[in-house]
């Protein structure tokens, strides 16, 4: 095949175009070195559903918070937790600790 049969092909001649040849390598140049490019867009969108992910559990932390505050006015709720969490007592009482030993022998 000779150098002229092969320039005749439909294919070698649209590749050859001066235009094709510009959109290619703008397209090339968008989507990997462009500051907007595809590839800074996908890293983004990761970085985007990572944060509402976190938005998402902090929401749900803030709203069982809530619900604490709310059940801590009743007094009978707040000495039990003060007890729990912070192993308080009451005047003439003793506190006795059972910690359970978690590591399998």
């Amino acid at each position: 095949m000779t150098f002229k049969q092969f320039k005749n092909k439909p294919l070698v001649k649209l590749l050859s175009n001066k235009y094709v040849l510009i959109l290619m390598s703008f397209l090339v140049w968008m989507v990997f070195f462009d500051e907007n490019s595809y590839l800074n867009h996908r890293e983004f969108n990761k970085e985007i559903e990572k944060l509402k992910n976190e938005k998402e559990y902090y929401q749900n932390e803030i709203n069982s918070d809530k619900e604490l505050i709310k059940n801590l006015d009743d007094k009978k709720e707040l000495e039990k937790f003060a007890r729990e969490e912070y192993k308080m007592k009451k005047e003439n009482e003793e506190i006795y600790i059972i910690e359970y030993d978690t590591i399998k022998k």
